[in-house]
């Protein structure tokens, strides 16, 4: 059972710690500086190591839509928007390794502590929508074992996906990127998430989770001396019936972030970002051999 985050005790405690500053500033200055240092630990080490070429960015700050929380998980890292009851996107990174015996599957997703919405399994319950993983299980159980596993099976992980969708197209694009991607170039970075373009729409079940239109992959190979980084981009919409090409999907990175309102790679010098983002270019990916 995962700790539940309790606002109200955290209420408790800061008065407590401000009579004990006041009776022991030592302590309290002690106490600070062990906050500060964790604090800097997770934004200049622990998340980094989780990002390739650093988070996504909202091409307009003021643009609620697009306003997200960073939460860092084994194995993975989002963007998650309380608003939307959605991740915005996540990020993990393949390699060959991802080829493990797989795990058992838990039988129920947890209510993720960090949420204020908190979604839980049930908010899904009776909707029509499967609970759709953006880093799958089927990587990052493999990757990064049971503490990975689990943290996938969080709802801040978790999206509103046709079953069609999720249960066939989705599930093929997740094995192919394991099974085909990363044992063809090593190590491959991916960036998923939902896109919402139409009229605001929400689950009956939990009116605080709103149901995407479409959704996104992005895979970007590790740049090396003498071979540049190469990105595949998909595009898919709910509707679909589960069976289509995947190349009927394939897109430019510029497209998905005019539609999410999202700057991917935002360290990337910009003319290298500018030719990656506007290539479609699935031919050295081997899209044919797992097209279908």
């Amino acid at each position: 059972m995962r700790k539940k985050n309790s606002s109200l005790s955290l209420l408790k405690l800061l008065p407590r710690l401000f009579r004990l500053g006041r009776k022991y500033p030592v302590l309290l200055l002690i106490i600070v500086g062990l906050g500060l240092g964790s604090y800097g630990y997770e934004v200049k080490i622990a998340r980094p190591a989780l990002l390739y070429h650093g988070a996504p960015q909202a091409l307009d700050a003021k643009n609620t839509d697009t306003w997200f929380r960073i939460l860092r998980n084994h194995g993975f890292i989002l963007g998650y928007s309380d608003l939307r009851g959605n991740p915005l996107w996540v990020q993990y990174a393949l390699t060959p390794e991802a080829d493990r015996p797989s795990l058992k599957r838990p039988n129920r997703f947890e209510t993720d502590w960090r949420g204020i919405n908190r979604v839980s399994h049930d908010s899904y319950q009776k909707s029509g929508y499967d609970r759709g993983h953006m880093a799958p299980n089927y990587a990052i159980s493999r990757l990064y074992g049971r503490e990975g596993q689990a943290d996938s099976f969080l709802m801040t992980n978790i999206t509103p996906q046709n079953p069609k969708l999720n249960q066939q197209l989705w599930q093929r694009l997740e094995e192919m990127e394991v099974k085909h991607f990363a044992k063809k170039f090593g190590k491959v970075w991916v960036i998923t998430g939902p896109v919402f373009s139409g009229a605001v729409a929400r689950l009956s079940s939990d009116w605080t989770v709103e149901i995407p239109d479409a959704f996104y992959k992005i895979y970007l190979t590790e740049a090396a001396a003498d071979k540049p980084s190469i990105a595949l981009a998909f595009l898919i919409p709910q509707t679909v019936n589960g069976n289509e090409p995947l190349a009927q999907f394939v897109t430019s990175i510029d497209t998905i972030e005019a539609q999410t309102g999202l700057d991917f790679f935002a360290q990337l010098d910009d003319r290298t970002e500018a030719a990656l983002e506007a290539a479609v270019k699935p031919q050295p990916w081997g899209l044919r051999a797992v097209n279908k």
